[in-house]
């Protein structure tokens, strides 16, 4: 459950800086936009494994 925290904590993190990008046009903003999506990519696909091992553990 550790993760699944860590990736909301992240995505809320990631909603500043989605709203600087879009609404003020800061592009290092929108850099960091695009760097947190591909580390809650990362970590949605690592809590996706570690429930399909703890389901197939079973």
């Amino acid at each position: 459950m550790d993760k699944f925290t860590e990736l909301k904590e992240l995505i809320q993190q990631t909603e500043e800086d989605a709203q600087k990008f879009y609404n003020s046009k800061v592009a290092a903003a929108g850099t960091r936009v695009r760097k947190n999506m591909q580390d809650i990519k990362k970590l949605a696909q690592d809590i996706r494994l570690e429930i399909q091992d703890i389901k197939n553990q079973d």
